[in-house]
């Protein structure tokens, strides 16, 4: 028998779904085709042929130039190398010349790797031919192409890797085009989760239209939060009256979450109301029942400063 809060999904449905994960299976398969065996980006190490290191060597070079040494197992973990193979490589390293290992003082039983002179000597002219390999790709392309490819070489680097939660988050205010952006990522991504259709888009467009026409900066700010060129969240501070501020187009990358940088939102808006001359800071958000998204659904809270 069927518990009753089994949820029957249609089998159409999970052909649907099985069918969308496939075709996004491919996609990322293709990229990585492209990625390693294109004319484009399979010549960025065509350099290689003519040192006596591989790849892998090179990138190991690449991690110790950066100039804090570091472990066998935190090489291993940053480049996803299998320790027995890195051991070899550090080894014929070590024998050549290029790199030193001294104990760690937090752990006895782990050496700190670093390059000597020799090292930083022999990883120099293959830094350099790789900065103009990939200048040269990138003077192929506009400007505004070179930024887009950029951020989407970011992007795949913060969905699938792990190290942003300890990379600096910075709050400005948004270039052009950015405002009109936020308001296409929340609809977005609560038109996809939550269904919501497009009115609630119309609202976020009412509030940066009408934040942008007003142009106060003494009364209004926004700002974005911008890891590496990367914008990972936002918010709005708007005058309700001449004494009540509102926080609009709070947001953050939901893969971003849980790391602060929505206390870093509000503590802007908190500064910048006092600063402002408001006594009172309001907050407006929506409820997400199942039928979607309605103005007459919100829920209020609000604070004097």
């Amino acid at each position: 028998m069927l518990d009753n809060q089994a949820k029957i999904i249609p089998l159409g449905a999970r052909f649907d779904r099985f069918r969308g994960a496939e075709t996004r299976s491919e996609t990322v398969r293709h990229f990585n085709r492209f990625y390693i065996y294109t004319q484009h980006l399979g010549a960025l190490h065509e350099h290689l042929a003519k040192t006596d290191f591989s790849l892998t060597e090179v990138l190991v070079l690449h991690e110790l130039s950066r100039g804090r040494a570091q472990t066998a197992s935190a090489l291993g973990r940053a480049l996803g190398l299998d320790s027995g193979y890195l051991s070899r490589l550090l080894t014929n390293f070590e024998r050549r010349n290029l790199i030193t290992r001294r104990p760690s003082e937090a752990d006895a039983r782990q050496s700190l790797i670093a390059l000597t002179d020799s090292g930083h000597a022999a990883y120099a002219p293959l830094d350099a031919a790789a900065i103009d390999e990939v200048s040269a790709l990138l003077t192929g392309l506009p400007d505004l192409s070179q930024k887009q490819l950029i951020a989407a070489m970011k992007t795949i680097e913060r969905l699938l890797g792990n190290r942003h939660s300890h990379d600096l988050v910075i709050l400005r205010q948004p270039r052009a085009g950015k405002c009109g952006w936020l308001v296409h990522r929340q609809a977005q991504w609560f038109g996809a989760h939550l269904s919501w259709d497009q009115s609630f888009e119309g609202l976020l467009a009412r509030v940066v239209a009408d934040y942008a026409q007003r142009n106060d900066s003494i009364r209004e700010m926004c700002w974005v939060a911008d890891q590496e060129g990367m914008v990972v969240g936002s918010v709005c501070i708007v005058g309700v009256s001449t004494i009540v501020a509102g926080v609009r187009l709070l947001w953050v990358e939901p893969d971003m979450r849980q790391l602060g940088i929505g206390g870093q939102l509000i503590d802007a808006c908190v500064c910048f109301t006092c600063r402002a001359g408001y006594t009172k800071l309001t907050l407006t958000t929506a409820s997400a029942p199942a039928s979607g998204w309605s103005p007459r659904r919100r829920n209020n809270a609000s604070a004097r400063i």
